[in-house]
């Protein structure tokens, strides 16, 4: 990619992003709004009055009422990528960011009231997924180095930062960990069969367990809605990408399968993958899900 980083990529996209809502019952989806530039990855407030995402490295608000969005303050975290996520009380937002122009991702916590961030991995190659229900731990997909060379693998650390703790030692490719509305779990993505599958563990790392097991398809990003009762996640085709990478411009699905594991089906079939749903976009009544769908062109 002859680009200096993600971010000139995303502004010379000619695309239009269409942000859409599912609602389980009716299993269909209706379009909010749509864009001449790349958005990404929504989350649903806490409110239910507001969906905030990321475009061009920064944080947008969008009023559902209004149909409007407006810019949110980041302070130090000045240009943020497709991996956020809110507070559990919603009066703060977690992101992935560079910090004056380096574009190596660290994890900050911002007060959604004030703008002020906090730096919680000094550490770069952090990429945020999940916040703990009690507000006290955050999950995360970090590159570190063990024997030598990068690993890419699970962490949590303290939101108000501190020691990073290590959750998987498989070999590839382990991301996307979020929280289960209970605490008791994470649920995450791991290449480490050969495929992209999803998996679940307790919090404290143990007992890994996968979940999908479509050999043609590689599921990505695992979202549980708030009452613990439905899961969404994205499933490439298989020969369309390597198991590591999650791309943008694909022919994808976003799927479902009960939550203590069964039958994989599919909710529907779009253009998008990378930015399309990376991180929870459930809505408070459990019923609906934001995401990003795209086309070519202007």
């Amino acid at each position: 990619m002859d680009y200096a980083n993600y971010y000139d990529f995303l502004r010379d996209r000619a695309q239009t992003s269409v942000l859409q809502v599912y609602d389980w019952e009716l299993k269909s989806a209706e379009v909010l709004a749509e864009f001449d530039h790349v958005i990404e990855a929504p989350n649903w407030s806490k409110d239910g009055r507001a969906l905030y995402y990321n475009a061009n490295g920064k944080i947008y608000r969008f009023d559902l009422a209004q149909k409007t969005e407006r810019p949110v303050a980041t302070g130090e975290a000045d240009t943020c990528n497709n991996d956020h996520v809110l507070s559990p009380d919603g009066k703060a937002i977690a992101v992935s960011s560079g910090r004056g122009g380096d574009f190596m991702s660290r994890i900050y916590t911002v007060d959604l009231a004030t703008g002020q961030s906090s730096l919680v991995t000094p550490q770069p190659h952090s990429y945020l997924h999940g916040w703990s229900p009690d507000g006290k731990t955050l999950a995360f997909c970090g590159a570190r180095e063990h024997g030598g060379a990068l690993a890419w693998d699970v962490y949590t650390v303290p939101a108000a930062g501190g020691q990073e703790l290590r959750l998987t030692t498989a070999e590839g490719l382990d991301d996307g960990p979020e929280y289960s509305p209970d605490g008791k779990y994470i649920w995450f993505n791991s290449a480490r069969t050969g495929l992209m599958q999803v998996w679940r563990m307790k919090a404290d790392g143990g007992e890994q367990t996968q979940m999908t097991f479509d050999e043609g398809m590689n599921a990505w990003f695992p979202h549980l809605s708030p009452d613990g009762e439905r899961l969404v996640y994205l499933a490439y085709h298989r020969g369309d990408l390597q198991p590591g990478e999650h791309l943008p411009d694909k022919q994808v699905e976003l799927r479902t399968i009960p939550v203590g594991g069964g039958e994989e089906k599919t909710l529907l079939k779009l253009f998008g993958g990378q930015g399309s749903i990376n991180v929870n976009s459930w809505a408070p009544n459990s019923r609906q899900f934001a995401f990003v769908s795209y086309v070519a062109g202007r």
